[in-house]
């Protein structure tokens, strides 16, 4: 589980459906992999959050980067104020 300020979405027309989100908070950026199944069930919190929270299987590349594989999120940009 994790929590960032959402810097970029993008759903690209090859990606058969499956949003890309990009997070980042004090310890750096998180690539987030949203499947169409769970873009239905959570579109309001991915859609309209200034900070998301995503549960889900977290990955680290041998580069470092950090990927994780949603089953949950949550809008919490309330934190922001």
């Amino acid at each position: 589980r994790l929590a960032g300020v959402v810097l970029v979405r993008q759903r690209p027309g090859t990606a058969s459906g499956v949003v890309f989100a990009t997070i980042e908070d004090e310890t750096g950026i998180a690539n987030i992999v949203i499947w169409p199944t769970v873009m239905e069930r959570f579109r309001r919190a991915v859609l309209g959050s200034s900070v998301l929270e995503v549960a889900g299987r977290i990955q680290r590349s041998e580069e470092g980067l950090v990927h994780v594989v949603a089953d949950a999120l949550a809008n919490r940009s309330a934190l922001l104020g």
